[in-house]
C-alpha cells in the first residue's frame, strides 16, 4: 500500500534488563502479551506489519473494520495486537489466527475478537509524520487522538503510561504473571526505528526467542525429544546455545513430521551442537540439522559461557518473529556495579 507518509519500517526495539530504570527522563507502560503491530491507514487502505516486517492484514479483519472506521484516513499506529481471554490475554488464541484458510480466520475473529492496544503515534491525524518528535510529545498526541476518535470503538484500547517507576513495580504486583512485564521508554528521545537505546523491558520472566537449528530424536522412539536453540552473532553466525525438551507429549508427532520436512545442513553455521555423551544412545546422540525457519520462545535462569545454563521451558512457537531477529543481545544483560553495593 501507498503509505500516508514515509515512516519507519521496523518498530523501535527493547533492551532486556533485569531492573526498572528510575528518572524523570523515563515512561513507563504495560508489556503486553500479543503481537507487536505497526497499523497503517491511507484511505480505505490499511495494513498491519509485524514487529519481524510480515503483513498481518489478512489474519485480523476484525481489526481493519476497527481502523477503517475510526473519522482520520491517514495515520500510523504503533501498538500490539492481543486477544482477550477472561481477565488476561490468551496467545495460544492470537497464534491460531495465522493460519491459511480465510473462513477459520473470519470464525475465530467472530468468535474471539482481537484489541488493538495503542501505545505510540507515528503519523497523526491530519497526515503530520510525528517520527522526529520526542515522546513525550508522542504520548500527547496520541492521548488526544485516543480522547477524539477511539472512544467509540469496541476494539481500540489506549495503553495506560505513567513517570511514576513506583506504578509500574504495582503492577507487576498487582497482577503478577498475568502481565509480561513492563517497558520503560526515554521520553525524551524521537522515534528509533529499529534501536535499542530508548527502550528497556523487564518481563516476569527472563526469556529469549531462539531459532530451531536442530533437533534430537527421544531415545528408541521416532519422535522428537528436544530442540536445539541457536542465536545469531553480530556476523550473522547461528550459534548453538542450548537446548529445550519440555515438548507436551501429545505434540510431538506433528512436531516431528514438521521438522522432518526442514531437515537441511548446516543448521548452525557458527557453534554447533557436540557429539553424543556417555549417557546417549545411538539415536538420541545423533542431531538432526533444519533449515532455520522456526522460532520458539524459551525461558531460562542463566546464560553463561555462551550458551543457557541448564534445559530451558519451551513457552511458545513465534511465527510471527523472524529468525535473523533472534540474536545474541537477548542474552546479554546489562552489568551491576557490585562496587557500588559496598558504599
Amino acid at each position: 500500500m501507498t503509505l500516508p507518509l514515509r515512516v519507519p519500517f521496523a518498530p523501535m526495539e527493547a533492551l532486556s534488563v533485569d531492573e526498572i530504570p528510575v528518572g524523570p527522563e523515563w515512561q513507563y507502560e504495560p508489556k503486553w502479551d500479543g503481537f507487536r503491530t505497526l497499523a497503517f491507514v491511507d484511505g480505505n487502505k490499511v495494513e498491519l506489519q509485524s514487529k519481524s516486517g510480515r503483513s498481518m492484514t489478512r489474519y485480523f479483519p476484525e481489526v481493519i473494520e476497527a481502523l477503517k472506521a475510526l473519522p482520520p484516513k491517514k495515520f500510523v499506529l504503533d501498538g500490539e495486537i492481543a486477544v482477550p481471554a477472561g481477565r488476561g490475554f490468551s496467545f495460544d488464541a492470537l497464534l491460531q489466527r495465522i493460519h491459511p484458510a480465510v473462513s477459520r480466520v473470519r470464525k475465530l475473529a467472530a468468535e474471539t475478537p482481537a484489541l488493538f492496544i495503542a501505545f505510540d503515534l507515528l503519523v497523526d491525524a491530519h497526515g503530520g509524520d510525528l517520527t522526529g518528535e520526542v515522546l513525550a510529545k508522542r504520548r500527547r498526541a496520541l492521548e488526544k487522538f485516543y480522547r477524539r476518535y477511539c472512544r467509540g470503538s469496541k476494539l481500540m484500547r489506549l495503553s495506560p503510561a505513567t513517570t511514576r517507576p513506583a506504578d509500574a513495580k504495582g503492577w507487576l504486583k498487582r497482577v503478577g504473571g498475568t502481565l509480561d512485564g513492563v517497558v520503560a521508554k526515554r521520553r525524551d528521545f524521537v522515534y528509533r526505528s529499529g534501536e535499542r537505546s530508548g527502550m528497556q523491558k523487564i518481563k516476569n520472566y527472563r526469556s529469549a526467542d531462539c531459532v530451531v537449528g536442530g533437533f534430537r530424536y527421544n531415545a528408541n522412539s521416532p519422535l522428537v525429544g528436544s530442540l536445539l536453540l541457536g542465536l545469531y552473532d553480530s556476523r550473522g553466525l547461528l550459534h548453538h546455545v542450548g537446548f529445550t525438551s519440555s515438548i507436551k507429549r501429545e505434540d510431538k508427532p506433528a512436531l516431528t513430521k514438521k521438522l522432518k520436512a526442514l531437515i537441511a545442513p548446516p543448521g548452525f553455521t557458527g557453534n554447533a551442537p557436540g557429539g553424543p555423551s556417555r549417557w546417549s544412545t545411538e539415536r538420541s546422540g545423533e542431531w538432526q540439522p533444519l533449515r532455520p525457519k522456526l522460532v520458539v520462545e524459551v525461558g531460562y535462569d542463566h546464560f553463561s559461557g555462551e550458551r543457557f545454563r541448564h534445559g530451558t521451558q519451551l513457552l511458545r512457537w513465534r511465527p510471527d518473529k523472524s529468525p535473523l531477529q533472534c540474536t545474541l543481545d537477548q542474552v546479554k544483560q546489562k552489568k551491576a556495579n557490585l562496587l557500588a553495593l559496598l558504599g
